[in-house]
């Protein structure tokens, strides 16, 4: 095969030649890699009908194709592995504990408080923060931090715990989408009269995909209609089996409220921490761990609470954290007083970064601030050229079986949200039935009943999972989150649907010819009588426009109550209009369809021919 040729000038033919790009490259760092001129792959890329420039950020995609033409092989490198090639270019290791086993010494276990709104998380950690202030303290007002460690004595020996006190599982897995491994063990927080309900399910589905040991805290035990065996019956159907019932999972009865048996939980997470982890860390080393949360604060500049995960950390170290760097200055523990130096398991919240790190950037303590200011700088470079080429980085059914013959990927995972919980068993049981060889296999993350939320989009991010809405559509700004994460998100009103595509999908077989496009939503916001037409619904459009003769369906709190309607009628006051915009009110008229209700939303879309890739 004849090497490639633009405007008579011969281009360097790869003959299966490897090339290493980071992700987000320019036409410019390839034509480095293989002595061409970056014009001459923008001419290239012309004759592939791509209009790029040659030193924009590119999609992975748009990489392979240019690489695909010149008969070269592209290695695209992940953030991982290239901030690990940063770190060994300045001669160091991250996550790594120098020296031998001799050098390693036991740490206190990391904990997360997961579970449903108002079950009692909050109290819970006040009330273990209580058991553990000093007498002399109690006066004072304990800074909030968002990391704390708090005492317990097992067996006659004191042992230390440290707390990470998150907004809830979406942050913890936030993190865990960045890669970031902070947490030992979660305690799953389950109120006794309530049992378990839907975030109780999801936090445990956040905790299993983490892969952390979970301790479950069975609170309000005091509360009339408590009843703390059905609890552990109802957890038996989702794998967490108590220990008197033959399994390895510790539940203990608590009141958050009254203080009851708080000490008997602490204790749990350090029995549990002991015999199911290897908790021990060099305290010798250079620092490194992780950021909690950071944020701006008006007196002190960026402030950033960090989890030391080995090593010591002292005032006057140079540190990078993420894209951020700085001196320590100051260095301040969960009672606001003043610290010099933080082993491992230790949060601290530090002053002196040059900006605000995110939740989940790494930690790092170097000799030098040339050094520090450099790693900063690259890992700031590469983060935005990511972001500019970020263009459908995750798996859809579409591009899933390329990843499967890559062996990019030898599971597909789920998430299956429902109208109802029997629709979404229904589902769930068919997809795991299906027989799609020995390659790949079906993982069910979540299920839950209701809309689809931040945080089903949050774990999705975290796991390269597909998420399925059947009869129900997404909330808020999960739609928008979905697409800015490019995770892939299906919705359908059949079941036999849902399951054909995914199995076609499993075996190649899936070939999308339409796909469809929301044009507009609008809310009811009156509702008018006609004799001749039926119901009109008076709204106001929220997003988007809203066209005649288009396809409608209309929701009722997040849930699908009618498909396949049509936009038969659009007025604006008296007139007969095409369509309306956002902003704009108007009178809708759904056809035959009159079962309308105010505050009901009715969602408009039209089914495109989808380009071929």
């Amino acid at each position: 095969m004849q090497a490639p040729s633009v405007g008579g000038v011969m281009l360097p033919r790869g003959n299966g030649q490897a090339v290493r790009l980071s992700r987000g490259a320019s036409l410019t760092d390839f034509a480095e890699k293989i002595n061409a001129n970056p014009a001459s792959l923008v001419a290239v890329m012309m004759n592939l009908g791509e209009m790029v420039t040659a030193t924009q950020s590119v999609s992975d995609e748009t990489l392979r194709l240019l690489a695909d033409e010149m008969n070269y092989v592209l290695e695209i490198v992940s953030p991982e592995e290239e901030d690990r090639e940063l770190l060994e270019s300045f001669d160091i290791e991250f996550g790594e504990d120098e020296g031998g086993e001799e050098a390693l010494v036991s740490r206190p276990p990391v904990v997360t408080v997961m579970g449903h709104v108002d079950h009692g998380k909050t109290r819970l950690l006040d009330a273990i923060r209580k058991t553990n202030v000093v007498a002399g303290e109690a006066g004072g007002i304990t800074q909030h931090i968002g990391a704390y460690q708090v005492s317990s004595e097992v067996n006659g020996e004191d042992r230390k715990i440290t707390f990470i006190d998150t907004p809830g599982h979406e942050a913890f897995t936030a993190m865990r989408a960045r890669g970031a491994k902070s947490t030992d063990i979660a305690i799953l927080v389950v109120a006794a009269n309530d049992g378990v309900m839907p975030q109780t399910i999801e936090a445990l589905n956040h905790a299993k995909a983490a892969e952390v040991p979970i301790v479950v805290a069975v609170n309000k035990i005091d509360v009339e209609g408590a009843d703390p065996t059905k609890v552990r019956g109802q957890l038996t159907e989702f794998g967490l089996v108590a220990e008197e019932y033959g399994g390895d999972t510790m539940f203990v009865d608590i009141s958050a409220k009254q203080g009851l048996n708080i000490e008997a939980l602490l204790e749990a997470v350090v029995l549990t921490a002991d015999a199911s982890l290897d908790l021990r860390a060099n305290p010798e080393q250079d620092a490194q761990g992780i950021a909690i949360e950071s944020h701006l604060d008006r007196g002190r500049g960026a402030v950033s609470t960090v989890l030391v995960q080995r090593g010591t950390l002292r005032i006057g170290d140079t540190m990078v954290v993420g894209d951020a760097y700085g001196r320590v200055r100051a260095m301040l523990d969960d009672n606001g007083q003043n610290v010099q130096e933080a082993g491992p398991s230790t949060p601290v919240l530090v002053l002196g970064l040059t900006n605000v790190p995110g939740a989940g950037d790494n930690f790092l303590v170097v000799d030098e601030d040339r050094t520090a200011r450099q790693i900063a700088e690259k890992r700031a470079a590469r983060e935005r050229n990511a972001n500019f080429a970020r263009k459908g980085v995750r798996f859809s059914l579409e591009n899933l079986d390329e990843a499967l013959k890559a062996g990019l990927v030898q599971e597909l995972n789920l998430i299956i949200k429902g109208d109802a919980s029997g629709s979404v068993e229904a589902l769930e049981s068919s997809l795991l039935q299906l027989d799609v060889g020995e390659e790949v296999d079906i993982r069910v993350l979540h299920r839950g009943v209701g809309a689809v939320t931040e945080s089903d989009i949050n774990l999705a991010t975290g796991s390269d999972a597909i998420v399925i809405g059947f009869n129900v559509r997404a909330a808020g700004r999960a739609e928008q989150m979905a697409e800015r994460e490019g995770v892939d998100v299906r919705y359908y009103s059949v079941i036999y649907q849902a399951i054909e595509e995914i199995e076609a999908a499993l075996k190649g077989m899936l070939k999308p010819e339409y796909e469809e496009v929301e044009l507009g939503t609008a809310e009811i916001r009156e509702i008018f009588r006609s004799s001749k037409l039926g119901n009109i619904a008076g709204v106001l459009v929220r997003s988007g426009e809203v066209k005649r003769n288009t396809k409608a369906r209309l929701l009722r709190d997040g849930k699908v109550i009618a498909e396949n309607l049509n936009i038969s009628g659009l007025r604006r006051f008296k007139d007969d209009v095409t369509e309306i915009r956002e902003g704009f009110e108007g009178g809708i008229n759904l056809g035959n369809f009159n079962d309308i209700k105010i505050d009901d939303v009715i969602a408009t879309y039209e089914m495109r021919e989808k380009p071929r890739g």
